[in-house]
């Protein structure tokens, strides 16, 4: 499998925070708040975590439904299965491109760029309930009102989330609106010039606006929103229960603000698995409520071995079931050159 750039500089990053994360924490007294933790409550928030993925299956067959009508839930699940799979061992984030391929592999009904272009809105959705869901934990009482993020305030950390979330936001529904105007702006951008790099751009630009059709739909996009909100309730309840594993004092509304430093955390390069990243950000996280630095870590890391365990195994598995190799989602070539656009 190719690495590429982008694969190693995800790989530097996430060596360069996993220094960061261990350089003050003593490995043997890591390894005894490991041996002493709970190992059920951790196999539970595990299977809870795992849980998130049908959910998201399901949420996705809603955001497509414009597009391919109403499609059967096993395709979606077993592309979103492989697509966590290759994310959590892959170099440069090609789990999106591989669940993307899967789908359109396996029905036939979805055209890969409206399929890429559908999973391109599930995130803005992740985006927008995570920083609501952060909005709502620190206007809590209990929350610590000069909280920092690294050396940076919470507040700065949260207008840029949001400021990313809401322009993304905006830009598709643009292009879910007005699909034609942003064709008459490509065209213009070519002129006469390579009439068939210029009439293939269209196309992927109408397709892709094709998979944007739930924005279109309030009722749709309404139902989208709340499962959203259910998936990372119960993705939040999996943290709260691991901290009970290792007996950390903390509330729900903390597992809620450690879930959305995280998913903030994971949108920049690492290396597969989110390995660097994930420790970090728990660190960083559990730190704003005063957990020691020796407690974060060990938490952090039981809980990222037992929660990357099921979905990658499940992952495997599926991908032997639709005759598909990891090879072919490396970097996308072959997913975007075999799928119809």
């Amino acid at each position: 499998m190719k690495i590429g750039w982008r694969g190693i500089l995800g790989v530097a990053i996430s060596v360069a925070l996993l220094w960061w994360t261990l350089r003050d924490v003593s490995f043997p007294e890591v390894w005894a708040v490991l041996r002493e933790s709970n190992l059920l409550l951790f196999v539970l928030a595990a299977l809870v975590a795992t849980l998130t993925f049908p959910m998201r299956a399901w949420r996705w067959r809603y955001i497509l439904e414009p597009t391919a009508g109403t499609l059967p839930y096993g395709p979606l699940w077993r592309a979103t299965a492989i697509g966590m799979m290759v994310n959590n061992v892959s170099p440069a984030r090609a789990g999106e491109l591989a669940r993307a391929f899967v789908l359109t592999h396996e029905t036939g009904r979805v055209p890969f760029t409206a399929s890429l272009a559908s999973l391109v809105v599930d995130r803005v959705f992740d985006a927008v309930v995570v920083l609501l869901l952060l909005l709502l934990v620190i206007s809590l009482p209990g929350f610590p009102r000069t909280a920092m993020v690294g050396d940076v305030s919470l507040d700065r950390v949260l207008l840029v989330f949001a400021a990313l979330s809401v322009g993304a936001l905006f830009i598709l529904f643009f292009l879910a609106r007005f699909p034609d105007r942003m064709v008459a702006i490509w065209d213009r951008m070519f002129g006469n010039r390579a009439p068939k790099l210029k009439a293939r751009g269209r196309g992927i630009l109408l397709s892709f606006a094709a998979g944007l059709g739930v924005l279109r739909d309030p009722r749709r996009s309404l139902i989208v929103f709340t499962w959203a909100l259910a998936q990372w309730l119960v993705n939040g309840a999996s943290f709260w229960i691991a901290f009970a594993a290792v007996k950390i004092e903390a509330s729900f509304a903390a597992a809620l603000f450690l879930q959305s430093i995280l998913a903030i955390a994971v949108a920049a390069p690492s290396a597969p698995g989110f390995f660097g990243l994930f420790e970090a950000g728990t660190k960083v996280a559990l730190g704003v409520y005063g957990i020691d630095a020796t407690l974060a870590v060990s938490y952090a890391l039981g809980y990222h071995l037992l929660s990357f365990l099921p979905i990658t195994l499940l992952g495997f598995w599926y991908l032997g079931k639709v005759g598909l190799h990891l090879n072919q989602f490396g970097q996308g070539q072959e997913a975007t050159g075999n799928a119809k656009a």
